[in-house]
């Protein structure tokens, strides 16, 4: 696979568990992220890509079979502007409202569960939260009981 000064291509990201985690979702996690532009050839192999400031803690030459040709308009893609990063690389979901409570009987104990509503970039989705780890991490959200 080759790509010319200019193109545009799409990096995977799922080989980097342990430098780098664009959310914990498993299987459905992102596996590339982009686009980038192609700034030059470094050799036959390896390609320098122009990488937005949120990731200048990454060495910006690739290898090719890290990289895809992106064959999606400009229109559908979701621009990093709308990506919350940490300093620790990862990206950072911001809950919205606590939507409902319920409790999980375990065999000898019970955990409270709260129903949370979350931003991320693409668009809104719900998940069953542990309450005491919730409280913990967003204060915030638990001010108006």
């Amino acid at each position: 696979m080759e790509f010319k000064e200019g193109d545009m291509v799409m990096l995977k990201v799922s080989a980097w568990k342990g430098i780098i985690r664009f959310d914990k979702r498993g299987k459905l996690s992102p596996r590339f992220i982009g686009p980038f532009k192609v700034l030059e050839r470094v050799n036959q192999q390896a390609y320098k890509l122009d990488l937005p400031p949120e990731l200048d803690g990454i060495h910006n030459t690739f290898h090719v079979c890290y990289l895809r040709k992106c064959l999606a308009d400009e229109m559908s893609v979701i621009p990093l502007e709308d990506i919350s990063i940490d300093p620790k690389k990862k990206m950072v979901d911001e809950p919205v409202a606590i939507l409902g409570r319920k409790q999980k009987k375990l065999r000898r104990k019970q955990i409270d569960l709260v129903l949370v509503k979350w931003r991320h970039n693409k668009g809104e989705s719900l998940t069953w939260e542990i309450e005491a780890v919730m409280r913990d991490r967003y204060p915030h959200l638990f001010v108006a009981e």
